[in-house]
């Protein structure tokens, strides 16, 4: 074995064991947190109640806040968070560019914008209903950003990636919110504007679950080929990768995810950019590191923001999605101003 592989050995262990240290802490903080969501609140409850509630089905007022309002929004919140973190990480994988996300490439502004169309159509649209018209509209703009940004056998131009996400978002977001002016519906999206987890519902959860399982193993199944990708076009092609058919199903996985997150959730934006960046900072450029270490990072960080947007200014809640903006815009000039 001669030195450089020793080297490259050195550090897949020691990327490796690193991971696995975040996976584990970020469990133990998301388990931290989930909790802290259940009990914290409007209404203060024991940790004995919250206990007993999940476990032994009283029916007592305190234990149906827990069952039927608290434990699927904790549990909403982890999910959305880890689907827009691997969301991002996929982005920036396929596009190689730092700065993707699904909010900045126009799939959230658009899952929004059919979602203001099923609250216009209104009778016998469930929660089933909007999770289909999201899916419905972030498959269209996130492929037609996508069609935009192609520079025929070349691939992505990372440019024209963000100006068309960011010119489309911005259109999408515009008819929205001309189509809630104009039937009176302002009220009602504007949650899905400003994002938050006030309507999760355990049949949210389990739309979440469906998509996860086959979002998530999908991520995962591509990881190494994302890897490979983020090297250059010509070294991936010549490796043998088909690199046009990783870069659609990495698409399609962001539209899996990021339609189903926001048709929970709404339009939370900038995790899928914060995320992925802390990862990629922490395990280096392996994305079989990083698609994981962002789906805990990336749940950690919601269910946090969760507690603080019902927490700072108790009884009224604050968006997540503004929180969230918060935290993103100063990290994303960051990254321009480094970028050059």
């Amino acid at each position: 074995m001669d030195k450089s592989t020793h080297v490259y050995d050195e550090k897949r262990i020691s990327r490796m064991i690193i991971a696995s240290s975040i996976i584990i802490i970020g469990l133990i903080l998301l388990s931290l947190g989930i909790g802290l969501s259940i009990s914290l609140g409007a209404k203060d409850i024991s940790l004995s109640t919250v206990i007993s509630s999940i476990f032994t089905g009283k029916d007592a007022v305190d234990s149906e806040i827990v069952r039927d309002v608290r434990l699927p929004r904790a549990i909403a919140a982890a999910l959305v968070g880890a689907f827009l973190g691997v969301s991002g990480a996929i982005m920036q994988g396929v596009t190689k560019n730092p700065i993707a996300d699904p909010s900045i490439m126009g799939i959230t502004q658009g899952a929004t914008l059919t979602v203001s169309v099923a609250f216009v159509m209104q009778a016998g649209i469930g929660n089933v209903g909007l999770m289909i018209f999201a899916f419905i509209g972030a498959m269209v703009s996130g492929l037609l950003v996508y069609f935009l940004s192609t520079r025929s056998i070349k691939g992505v131009d990372p440019v024209k990636l963000v100006l068309a996400g960011t010119a489309l978002g911005t259109l999408f977001i515009s008819f929205a919110i001309a189509i809630a002016m104009y039937f009176n519906l302002s009220h009602q999206l504007s949650f899905w504007i400003a994002g938050g987890l006030t309507t999760a519902t355990w049949q949210g959860v389990q739309l979440l679950s469906i998509a996860g399982v086959f979002g998530v193993i999908a991520a995962i199944i591509i990881s190494s080929n994302l890897t490979i990708l983020s090297l250059g076009e010509e070294v991936a092609i010549g490796l043998g990768k088909k690199t046009n058919t990783i870069r659609m199903i990495g698409i399609l996985i962001v539209i899996l995810l990021s339609g189903s997150s926001v048709a929970v959730a709404g339009n939370i934006a900038f995790v899928g950019l914060i995320v992925p960046q802390i990862a990629r900072s922490l395990v280096g450029p392996d994305y079989r590191y990083i698609i994981p270490c962002s789906l805990v990072i990336g749940a950690v960080l919601l269910v946090f923001s969760d507690i603080m947007a019902r927490m700072i200014n108790q009884p009224y809640e604050t968006p997540i999605g503004s929180l969230t903006a918060l935290i993103g815009i100063p990290f994303f000039i960051y990254l321009v101003r480094k970028g050059g």
